[in-house]
């Protein structure tokens, strides 16, 4: 097991961790959360060796093999699928060991490799690192591109990996999900429910977490607290933690307020001295409980739109991708694109061969035809598909970053974007300060206007007019947020907007979507975001776009169904015995028969519930527009143009909720019909 006693551990002058205690079990799945700053990565440096505690103590067995993610990749002319095999080093050094028997010509010492190499199952290798990258998001061909052709972003991918091939006791894993999309979590999440050894992750994926630990180790106050459970049992845990504390230290108050009352009063009395100096001796011996301050919590909300076109953008069979640029001497690349071409792609894209899954035109590279997407007032879309499939590519045509190579796409009269790309924050002058971003947008609005607004984003006082060069991954990103919430968009188009954020500021982001009043688009691995905030899903696959009539559990199993194949067990992971057909070869055939009928009820049940909630707002809306019309004032002269689109959007809103429960009888028919 682990454990730490008495573990002090500074940094600079900063003191992390005093007197702290923690003991993990050989086995456990372990979540590091706290503030930024608590000292989680400098407990991970600890428990590789690479810091030494000031005070205290840190055990685990010493024969333990510890994997971990490595920050910093060479840039290797090595293909990527070696270097995640370098990753299991005992197998690396029997290679090596063998290729020195074979130059001695050292037989006997060749027969023993040979064995030991089996055993360390030399010859699935292979196999094993490819499943492990195509989980990852690599195709079959990016697997032999070497390292140094890959941007950080997938070379961390590469290091990931590397650790997963590791055989380890102890696997240490600092924000895996940072450089992944939802399927490569989805698959990683996967894996690590079945990795054998003892896990510890920090992480500020909530759902991840979820689906993963099993303990939390909360770091705050320079202490670290053990929770059973996953990350939403903590919470439950900690609110309930943080109301007995409250009430503990308002009742002390309470004490001591009667004691020094009682001093106060009769210590210069000499028939009350005694009694008097007793319960000054109580105070002093009473233990010092702080009072519990719970972090005021970050939050924010997008500003009303101004006007709302409806519909907001229509797009009507609409072909994607680029434009290849007229080559000035020279061809195109290996992989079918000039350098030219590689400057007008995202960042995000220029580590990848560029995807091609439909027919090229005449200088173009087609990635998403046929596109007929309408985008109406109030709609709340999670964009769904694996990595890619053409995600971004539709977003930037939505935005207007890329013209479409046909088709037609209209915008609504007034339409307004928000839009946050996954480089959004490299775009902002590192140089430059918020104060200076947002008066760049706003330059007509008095300075005290603009620093207060940027202080609802927790840019206060000096920090509104510092440099951003220094701020935080996660500070620039809020910064991004802020000048998008500035402009009151009324269709946000957002791709990974929660990559560099922690939980508190996930969580902001999560209310205040939830909230917005406008048209949503949102790219995101992150799904408690997808689920709380978004109605709907459409999928990007096979070069097309079309709904996705299902939830994220649903994706989960179409993904792994049609793209992945589920993940190998890690090594030493102990295989489940095989069944007894004989036996049970009734149960079997009944079990396949209920989940035949639950496969075929599952989309109809999730349809019928979709348009019991679509009903339900409608109805809800309904209302509120049946008291607007019943007030005499909306009839006046001046409000003449309230009334006329409360009275056009009552009509809407009435044909729309007649369709609705024309679909939800035939869906109730259907689900009959299947023996719902």
């Amino acid at each position: 097991m682990i454990r730490l006693q008495k573990l002090t551990l500074i940094r600079g002058t900063k003191p992390l961790l005093e007197a702290a205690d923690l003991a993990l079990n050989p086995g456990e799945k372990i979540g590091f959360i706290g503030a930024n700053g608590s000292g989680k990565s400098s407990l991970f440096a600890l428990l590789r060796g690479e810091l030494q505690p000031d005070a205290g103590d840190v055990d685990f067995p010493a024969a333990w093999r510890i994997a971990h993610v490595a920050q910093e990749t060479p840039a290797l002319d090595r293909t990527a699928l070696d270097y995640a095999i370098d990753g299991d080093t005992t197998l690396r050094r029997l290679e090596s060991r063998l290729a020195e028997a074979e130059a001695a010509h050292d037989g006997h010492l060749i027969g023993e490799l040979h064995t030991a190499l089996a055993d360390a199952d030399a010859y699935t290798v292979r196999s094993r690192g490819e499943t492990l990258l195509n989980g990852l998001g690599f195709s079959h061909e990016q697997m032999g591109r070497p390292v140094a052709s890959f941007s950080g972003g997938w070379r961390m991918r590469l290091n990931l990996a590397q650790a997963l091939m590791c055989p380890s006791d102890l696997l240490l894993l600092d924000e895996p999900t940072n450089h992944l999309d939802l399927d490569a979590i989805l698959w990683l999440e996967d894996w690590l429910k079945r990795y054998p050894g003892t896990l510890i992750i920090i992480s500020h994926d909530r759902d991840f977490l979820d689906g993963v630990v099993n303990v939390i180790a909360h770091l705050a106050d320079k202490k670290i607290k053990r929770y059973g459970g996953n990350y939403s049992t903590f919470e439950k845990q900690r609110a309930i933690d943080l109301a007995l504390g409250q009430a503990t230290f308002e009742k002390q108050a309470r004490e001591r307020a009667h004691l020094q009352s009682f001093i106060d009063r009769f210590k210069a009395k000499a028939s009350k001295a005694k009694q008097a100096q007793s319960r000054m001796k109580m105070l002093e011996k009473m233990e010092d409980l702080a009072p519990i301050h719970a972090a005021a919590s970050f939050s924010f909300e997008f500003r009303e739109p101004e006007r709302a076109p409806n519909p907001l953008l229509v797009l009507e069979n609409v072909v994607a991708g680029y434009k290849l640029p007229s080559p000035a001497g020279g061809g195109a690349s290996s992989e079918g694109a000039t350098p030219a071409l590689r400057s007008t792609l995202p960042r995000s894209d220029t580590s990848l061969p560029l995807p091609d899954p439909l027919p090229r035109g005449e200088g173009e590279i087609r990635i998403l035809s046929n596109i007929n997407l309408t985008l109406q007032a109030g709609q709340r879309i999670g964009l769904l598909g694996v990595n890619g499939a053409g995600k971004s590519t539709l977003i930037k045509t939505l935005v207007g970053d890329l013209s479409p190579l046909s088709g037609a796409v209209s915008q609504g009269k007034g339409l307004s974007i928000g839009y946050f790309a996954q480089h959004q924050v490299e775009m902002l002058r590192h140089d430059q300060t918020p104060l200076w971003h947002l008066a760049r947008i706003a330059p007509q609005i008095r300075e005290q206007e603009l620093r207060n607004f940027l202080g609802g984003f927790n840019f206060v006082g000096e920090m509104a007019s510092a440099r951003i060069a220094p701020f935080s991954g996660g500070e620039k990103a809020r910064l991004a947020l802020a000048l998008i919430v500035w402009q009151r968009p009324n269709l946000l188009l957002l791709d990974e907007p929660t990559n560099h954020l922690d939980l508190e500021t996930r969580e902001a982001l999560t209310v205040a979507l939830a909230q917005f009043e406008g048209t949503l688009v949102l790219v995101s691995h992150d799904r408690h975001l997808l689920r709380a905030t978004t109605e709907e899903f459409l999928i990007v696959a096979d070069g097309g776009l079309k709904e996705f009539d299902g939830d994220l559990d649903d994706y989960r199993d179409w993904l792994f169904k049609t793209k992945l194949g589920k993940p190998a067990a890690p090594e030493s992971a102990t295989a489940p015995p095989p069944p007894v057909a004989d036996r049970k070869e009734q149960k079997r055939q009944e079990a396949e028969a209920r989940q035949r009928l639950s496969i075929q009820k599952k989309p109809i049940e999730t349809r019928i519930k979709r348009l019991e909630e679509q009903m339900a707002r409608r109805n809800t809306r309904k209302l509120e527009l049946e008291g607007l019309l019943a007030d005499p004032a909306i009839y006046a002269e001046s409000r003449k143009e309230y009334l006329k689109a409360f009275l056009f959007e009552q009509a809407t809103l009435g044909k729309e909720l007649e369709q609705l429960e024309v679909e939800w009888l035939a869906q109730q028919e259907a689900l009959e019909a299947v023996g719902g």
